[in-house]
């Protein structure tokens, strides 16, 4: 069976081991729990945050840094982007992955995603999925500002069912270099979460690819999330490879890239600041720009969408 958590456990004590190099910071609490620090009080690096997406995916997929080139408006654009290849998607994106387990204990909130989730499965979203980890060591990565403590790590090992002393915790701001590469990395996982929205099964989605840019790192958290949500519905390109009938297929298509949204259009910042809650902006927008599927039961390909060139220039100023 595969355990994302022990996949990802290997991948977090890589980072501990090269904590000096990748810029990132490591703390053992006194229950024993792991805390990675990979932006709070250290800067990060781009390898720190190839190695914190990695750990999200269960290891489970493989973050490259690439050049990302687009044409149209006034003259090209290029822009530093990754790409994303993913094993078992179903798996590394939405049981682990998807940033679905709000932690709060205290004066502590952050948003946790990663493989503990499939250890907990106590989202709604875990009543869609099959697998189930099952092992003696919980991953969680953090998107937060502030760095978890004892009770955080001993919440999280109550969850999951593991000793204290087996927990690994990695937090990231989204105003970072690791958050704005982790974020990015999430193109694939946040069309496989539109297809559920849109009652899609995705355990028949067998691979998976995409590309996405890198959001400057912004002043703070709040411009972060603009700037990191727009890279992926303005630049996200995602293929995913299924196994399902040509009709389900056709049904959907045109509803998946971010284009379907009402709310398509917009710089996410000014969304966040027209609705004042980030639940009210409409949920069929969190999709990336352009999705392609290859059914290989029957050798059709479906495409829909496309990037926006002027929106991801004014991305950077």
């Amino acid at each position: 069976m595969i355990s994302v958590n022990e996949r990802a456990a290997e991948i977090l004590q890589r980072m501990a081991a090269q904590a000096e190099v990748l810029g990132v910071a490591v703390h053992r609490l006194s229950n024993g729990a792991m805390v990675i620090d990979a932006g709070i009080a250290v800067p990060g690096s781009f390898a720190a945050g190839r190695l914190f997406a990695e750990a999200c995916l269960g290891g489970l997929g493989a973050v490259e840094f690439i050049r990302l080139s687009f044409s149209g408006g006034e003259g090209g654009l290029w822009l530093p982007g990754v790409s994303v290849r993913v094993e078992h998607p179903p798996i590394a994106c939405m049981a682990a992955q998807y940033a679905g387990w709000a932690i709060k204990r205290d004066k502590f909130v952050a948003i946790g995603s990663g493989p503990a989730r499939a250890l907990y499965a106590g989202e709604e979203l875990f009543e869609r999925l099959r697998y189930r980890d099952q092992a003696g060591v919980a991953v969680l990565l953090l998107e937060g500002r502030n760095l978890p403590d004892e009770d955080v790590a001993k919440y999280v090992a109550g969850n999951c069912g593991v000793d204290e002393s087996q927990v690994w915790l990695a937090i990231a701001p989204t105003a970072s270099l690791v958050g704005s590469v982790q974020v990015a990395a999430r193109v694939v996982e946040t069309g496989l979460h539109k297809l559920i929205e849109l009652g899609f099964d995705v355990e028949q989605v067998v691979a998976s690819f995409g590309t996405c840019p890198l959001a400057p790192v912004a002043a703070d958290d709040l411009q972060a999330i603009g700037l990191t949500n727009d890279a992926v519905l303005y630049g996200g390109q995602a293929y995913y490879v299924v196994q399902a009938s040509d009709e389900a297929l056709e049904s959907i298509i045109e509803q998946v890239p971010s284009s379907a949204s009402r709310d398509y259009g917009t710089p996410f910042s000014e969304l966040f600041q027209r609705y004042g809650d980030f639940y009210q902006i409409d949920p069929l927008l969190f999709s990336p720009a352009e999705v392609t599927f290859n059914n290989i039961a029957t050798g059709r390909v479906f495409h829909a969408g496309g990037i926006n060139v002027e929106l991801l220039r004014r991305m950077i100023g």
